[in-house]
């Protein structure tokens, strides 16, 4: 008889630390989705010669871009970098280390992320090769509404405010592809949530 209490006693315990294992797991959830909402929206800071930048990231659309631009940013890899490529009514590209638009981060290449979200003016797609899954650490800042980039880059923020200073990089050469001579560069650029 004490064998069968001393197993109801063990099923009991087991019982009762599941209940408080679950307990406890659903009590801190809320707390982690607090963290979650308190982080906020990640919005990338781009200081140009002429002012700084502000672009809201948009990681409901392209999560694993999102997440990319995050690291290097905070990883210091934009800073310094060059608009190399700048078409005056087009677009403003940067991301490049060599600044030829041949280049990139040591990071793999992404998947495509495309969406339903049109170029319109001071939107950001990634830079790729022909290949749709060869984004890497290059993007572009669209000056216009550019729908024939529509579907085919992929979309993952947007300019809030700074579009300005955008305007006011060096424009490159139409007859080169837009390559720029002396072109100007990133200060820096940060990540910040709200």
């Amino acid at each position: 008889m004490n064998t069968i209490a001393l197993k109801g006693n063990r099923w009991i315990g087991a019982l009762v630390f599941a209940f408080v294992a679950v307990f406890a797991a659903a009590a801190a959830f809320p707390s982690f989705v607090q963290a979650q909402e308190e982080a906020g929206t990640p919005h990338l800071l781009l200081e140009l010669p002429a002012g700084t930048v502000d672009i809201e990231l948009l990681p409901d659309l392209a999560p694993q871009h999102v997440e990319r631009i995050v690291t290097l940013a905070q990883d210091g890899f934009y800073d310094g970098i060059v608009f190399h490529r700048v078409i005056d009514g087009f677009m403003a590209q940067t991301g490049d280390p060599t600044g030829t638009g041949a280049g990139g981060s040591d990071l793999p290449d992404l998947p495509a992320e495309f969406s339903d979200e049109p170029f319109t003016r001071g939107v950001l797609g990634m830079a790729r090769t022909a290949d749709p899954n060869s984004a890497n650490s290059q993007f572009f800042i669209t000056y216009a509404d550019a729908p024939h980039l529509n579907g085919q880059y992929t979309v993952f923020g947007r300019v809030v405010s700074g579009m300005e200073f955008v305007d006011a990089l060096k424009k490159g050469d139409p007859a080169a592809n837009g390559l720029v001579q002396d072109p100007d560069a990133i200060v820096s650029a940060s990540v910040e949530y709200r």
